[in-house]
């Protein structure tokens, strides 16, 4: 089979590193991509976004299947314009994909399908926005309703921290106001065809900047899996959550692809912050170390409606990824500085490193976006899988790097496991 997998950063790495392990693959293109994924794809130079080019490329190559990891892709129509050229590819439409692209949209869905979520409501502008504001109890949640990268999230603790929230996010559009809750967060990925689905593994993203969640929410700054539910097992959420969110998204667009809800763990139960229509990031890089199954079977059994079928297997042990950020991110970062220690860390048994941001300059390795790499490890147990992961983390270098040390601490404190 042919392959392309559509997308730049770590996640399609991780994808394609999956991929080029299965023997149905005979060749992998990726367009964009970026330096890590040169070593197990083709990298084609176009971008995510640029409908027409791809579906131009697809049809040249006699490509098999087309996999669209960024939520941007399927937000313009990539998926649409495939399926209308009768080509085969993985992800949910536009219509269906507006269970992220909008969040207002997706609470609709979620109070149709009676699903556990925040009060919430709905903003144009900010005088009326501020007016609510000021009458709610803090913290408080300000959320941009369309894409913004995983960045669109404020906690705010204060009355100007939502103020300055929404002089930041009104002017790009509407904005969903909603309670804050109080518990973990556990990111659940379900594969999805018309007619079943299949529930990854719990895993829990680390989202702000700055350790014991503090700055800026992230597109992600670390994550481990398989992480516990305590007093939620996954059949509580498949039934509860994904399969009426599914039935109730087949009265307007039957929803195909990865739908990857992120929970709040409440003393009540599973409530759902957000949703969002394709694999997550950097939760793809832990599943794809952690998955048995060949990612050629299980995509294709969602494509062509057979997932009822496919029995889909997991390593044991667990997974972390601590990203590598550039110096500024998540605002304006740095770009262009070379990156030292790749291959010595990629050598120390139980690493594998997924590329985010880099570019191949002559014979170095530059910083070209705002997560440059995620280095995952894998361990019998949390603690060595961590203490693997830091160990790879200190061989590598580039100028103003930013990572959190505490990925994983809290999983680690919360359910005992041993130390070593």
């Amino acid at each position: 089979m042919k392959i392309l997998v559509i997308g730049s950063g770590g996640r399609e790495h991780a994808l394609l590193w999956k991929l080029s392990q299965s023997p149905k693959v005979t060749q992998l293109f990726v367009a964009p991509g970026n330096a890590g994924t040169a070593a197990v794809a083709t990298n084609v130079q176009i971008g995510a976004t640029e409908v027409a080019r791809l579906v131009e490329f697809a049809i040249k190559e006699t490509v098999d299947l087309t996999i669209v990891g960024p939520d941007n892709a399927i937000a313009v129509g990539v998926i649409d314009a495939f399926r209308e050229k009768g080509l085969k590819v993985f992800g949910p439409t536009k219509a269906a994909g507006q269970i992220e692209s909008s969040k207002s949209f997706a609470k609709e869905i979620m109070q149709a399908a009676s699903v556990p979520t925040a009060k919430y409501q709905t903003f144009a502008d900010y005088g009326t926005a501020w007016l609510y504001v000021q009458r709610q109890n803090l913290p408080i949640v300000v959320k941009a309703d369309g894409l913004a990268l995983g960045k669109g999230v404020f906690v705010c603790h204060t009355l100007e921290e939502a103020g300055n929230a929404l002089q930041k996010l009104i002017p790009q559009g509407t904005v969903v106001i909603e309670e804050f809750l109080e518990g973990n967060e556990v990111s659940i990925h379900a594969i999805c065809d018309e007619k079943s689905f299949v529930l990854f593994p719990p895993s829990r993203d680390h989202k702000t900047i700055g350790e014991n969640s503090t700055g800026p929410n992230t597109g992600g700054m670390g994550v481990i899996a398989p992480v516990e539910t305590p007093g939620t097992g996954l059949g509580v959420i498949a039934n509860q959550i994904v399969a009426p969110v599914l039935a109730t998204l087949k009265g307007s667009a039957t929803f195909t692809g990865c739908l990857y809800p992120g929970l709040k763990m409440t003393k009540t139960g599973p409530y759902v912050l957000e949703f969002n229509a394709r694999f997550g990031d950097p939760e793809t890089e832990v599943y794809m170390r952690l998955l048995k199954t060949d990612l050629v079977d299980l995509i294709m059994a969602a494509v062509d409606n057979k997932l009822s079928t496919l029995s889909v297997e997991w390593h044991s042990g667990f997974v972390v990824d601590v990203v590598l950020a550039a110096e500024g991110y998540p605002g304006e970062y740095r770009r262009g500085d070379a990156i030292e220690g790749v291959q010595q860390a990629s050598d120390i048994k139980g690493v594998v490193i997924f590329h985010g941001g880099t570019q191949s300059s002559g014979s170095d390795l530059i910083t070209s976006g705002g997560r440059v790499l995620h280095i995952t490890a894998l361990g019998d147990t949390l603690q060595r899988a961590l203490d693997t992961a830091y160990k790879a983390v200190a061989l590598i270098h580039f100028q103003g790097m930013q990572y959190r040390r505490d990925i994983g601490v809290s999983e680690l404190r919360a359910h005992r496991f041993s130390l070593i």
